[in-house]
């Protein structure tokens, strides 16, 4: 007896031609706003190259796995930067239940599915160009990447991962609480102590024994560790998959959420 797929392929079609539309009329969004692009572009230039000669001799005080502190500062950069434009995700999340455009398209056919994905795709397309631009940047500034296109790819994949986690939440968060104020704070609450509880500036041996313990629950920093390990000469690949298998855990979690709070919103209207 032959089996069947629980959804027939031309619904999966269906919902997938959805969700790219969806997708690309949120990238049209973001394109429309130069700002916003040239905030993106400004910013990892900012962090690279101020913070890179700021801090450019503390590689002398060991454990950084390199004499260059940019090669090391990197994938930092990549990683923050994807956390910076997720955790946003939910102001447009909230634009849109404020404009009545997310009501309209939920008495349409489109799939809700879409309506959700379409988020998490056009966050993860968004992040690997930043991420692109960011190691270009770095390469120009002198950065070495030793691991390869390989490491490189791995690095945005974890920038990725992590996008997708602090996208979904930001979603759930917009979906829940519905007002501005509370989703800049609760943003600047989070942003800073993740960022600080973490080897994004510092080599974990450098750090407190109590912020080292810290960073090793903070999945901005799971991210970052392996990223730089995939881009080293010598990965640990023990490391690399460890992390990164913790990332998308929490990703598909997250996404479960965005998708649960999704659907409590839906009975509310």
């Amino acid at each position: 007896m032959s089996t069947r797929s629980a959804t027939p392929a031309p619904l999966r079609s269906n919902a997938l031609a959805q969700t790219w539309y969806m997708t690309q009329r949120q990238l049209m969004a973001i394109f429309r706003q130069p700002a916003y692009l040239l905030i993106t572009l400004v910013q990892p230039v900012i962090w690279l190259f101020l913070f890179g000669s700021l801090f450019k001799k503390v590689v002398e005080l060991g454990g950084f796995g390199t004499t260059s502190y940019l090669d090391y500062l990197v994938p930092g950069i990549v990683v923050m930067s994807a956390l910076g434009s997720s955790m946003w995700a939910g102001m447009g999340t909230l634009e849109e239940i404020e404009r009545g455009t997310l009501n309209r398209f939920l008495t349409t056919p489109v799939s809700r599915g879409a309506l959700m994905n379409a988020n998490v795709v056009q966050n993860g397309i968004s992040i690997a160009v930043q991420t692109v631009i960011i190691l270009l940047l770095g390469k120009l500034g002198g950065a070495h990447y030793p691991g390869g296109f390989g490491g490189l790819v791995i690095l945005a994949v974890a920038a990725i991962l992590l996008g997708t986690v602090f996208g979904a939440f930001s979603n759930a968060l917009g979906m829940l609480v519905r007002q501005r104020e509370s989703i800049i704070g609760i943003n600047t609450f989070l942003l800073l102590p993740l960022t600080f509880l973490s080897s994004a500036f510092m080599a974990p041996s450098q750090m407190p024994s109590w912020m080292r313990h810290i960073a090793d629950f903070n999945p901005l920093n799971w991210a970052m560790v392996a990223g730089r390990s995939a881009m080293s000469a010598d990965p640990d690949w023990g490391i690399v998959l460890g992390r990164g298998g913790a990332l998308l855990a929490l990703a598909i979690a997250a996404v479960w959420l965005s998708t649960r709070t999704f659907r409590s919103y839906q009975k509310s209207v």
